[in-house]
């Protein structure tokens, strides 16, 4: 962590009367708002900065600038909560609409990726030093206000390997921002599937139909459904934990990114399996941690429960994961089925102004097609630009996850997904009757896995948008 570096001013007036010298101590300096940096992250190549703004006066603030040099070799990548412009080694970044304005003794706060070991140096923020006093005589030069928002993401300055499979390219995950960064810091989306429960479809699951979704359906990412109820791990614990193990193993042979999916479904409070989400969690990240492809979703759709219910849950879960693998990227799930509480009547807000207390971790939104219209895509929108989003799970269905495919609908949020680099995950890959299913029912155990000749509408549709890119 860097040192965060403030300037501290302070004058003294010397007078002289003519029954001595007094040494007179000038007026206290007027509180100021300020902006502080600090690193996150740090990777030696790059790191993660945050900027954070406070406003130290006793009357609101309605927008602000902070404009720093960074040293030659240092530059900025991806960026979120503010608007970017650059003139050579000076950056002045702006408030975005949803935060220009600071209550009295509030703050907020900014970040981007740098690129290099440069931390800034002559720091402003509204013209005046970032640790407070008087604007300098001379101000550095700025640039003037953009017209219309720049793109979020800079070009990258050392593109990562374009062949081999999405980890040998990409590596250890991390979050920087809002985003899923891969080893260089650059924002990656994945695109993969998800099976459906490991105790009814195990035939699904084969050497054949992994080597399928690496090679023939192009997944970066497959998602591994442990059901805790339902017939799943309660019943079994070893039995079901050996079987994660063994998938785990075949989807990392083949470069492909893993989702290990703590399936709670109902009982929808993830309290109720803390015990059990313990234990498992323990064993997969003492046996998978020093793996470079491990995410893990400790909830998947909490329901009939407070996010505070679920966050608590969750601030409790992850440090059991970070003991074995303090790297992985943590996945948690949202209120209300993970639809951030849209369906139970709430949205975003909720998450945004209460995160949870960890650091590299997302939080996750499921959403079905021909049942979830356009609030739901807006609320995704939303919340994208403020916190860390994965969708794990989505069908062009309804939210059974049968029923008619809505493409036009899906198209919407993929093309979203797609703008924002969110990374997505497909319901279901097995042969279960339904059509969310994209296999048809008798593909299992036999196959064939590639190509379309037993793929289901759905099947086909998802699997062209996971190869096309």
């Amino acid at each position: 962590m860097a040192r965060v570096r403030t300037l501290l001013a302070a004058l003294l007036a010397l007078g002289a009367g003519t029954a001595g010298i007094m040494v007179v101590a000038a007026p206290a300096q007027a509180a100021a708002v300020t902006a502080t940096f600090s690193k996150v992250q740090d990777w030696g190549s790059g790191y993660e900065a945050k900027m954070t703004v406070t406003n130290g006066t006793g009357a609101s603030v309605t927008g602000w600038t902070v404009a720093f040099d960074l040293p030659p070799g240092t530059g900025v990548g991806s960026y979120w909560d503010a608007l970017l412009t650059s003139s050579g080694n000076r950056h002045t970044f702006r408030n975005r609409d949803y935060n220009g304005t600071i209550a009295a003794g509030a703050s907020t706060t900014f970040g981007w990726i740098g690129s290099g070991s440069g931390v800034p140096a002559g720091c402003t923020v509204n013209g005046a030093p970032c640790g407070g006093g008087p604007a300098p005589t001379t101000p550095p030069p700025t640039s003037a206000p953009p017209t219309s928002a720049p793109p979020t993401t800079a070009p990258p300055t050392s593109p990562p390997p374009t062949s081999g499979t999405p980890v040998a390219r990409n590596g250890q995950l991390r979050v920087c921002g809002t985003k899923l960064c891969n080893q260089q810091g650059q924002p990656i989306q994945l695109r993969g599937m998800s099976t459906h429960g490991i105790q009814w479809f195990p035939n699904c699951y084969s050497n054949a139909a992994f080597d399928a979704l690496a090679t023939d359906w192009r997944a970066d990412v497959v998602r591994l459904s442990m059901y805790v109820q339902e017939g799943g791990y309660e019943t079994n614990p070893r039995l079901f934990t050996d079987r994660m193990h063994s998938y785990i193993e075949q989807a990392s042979a083949r470069g492909m990114y893993v989702i290990v999916d703590w399936h709670m479904l109902d009982p929808g409070d993830p309290n109720y399996n803390l015990s059990r989400a313990r234990t498992f969690f323990t064993e997969i990240a003492q046996r998978h941690g020093g793996k470079p492809n491990i995410l893990y979703e400790v909830a998947n759709e909490p329901s009939g429960v407070s996010w505070s219910t679920i966050k608590s849950y969750a601030e409790q879960i992850i440090p059991v994961i970070r003991a074995q693998d303090p790297d992985g990227v943590v996945l948690v799930g949202t209120r209300a089925w993970s639809s951030l509480g849209v369906s139970e009547g709430a949205n975003e807000n909720e998450v945004v102004n209460n995160r949870v207390n960890a650091t590299n971790i997302m939080y996750t939104f499921h959403f079905y097609a021909a049942s979830h219209g356009q609030s739901y895509l807006d609320t995704l929108s939303r919340a994208a630009d403020r916190v860390p989003m994965f969708v794990t799970e989505f069908g062009t269905q309804t939210s059974s996850g049968d029923g008619a495919n809505d493409f036009n609908r899906a198209q919407q949020y993929l093309n979203l997904m797609a703008t924002k680099q969110i990374s997505w995950v497909n319901w279901n890959f097995s042969d279960d009757f339904r059509s969310g299913a994209v296999l048809t029912t008798g593909t299992c155990p036999n196959g064939p896995y590639a190509g379309t000749s037993r793929l289901k509408p759905a099947g086909t549709w998802i699997r062209d948008h996971i190869r096309n890119r």
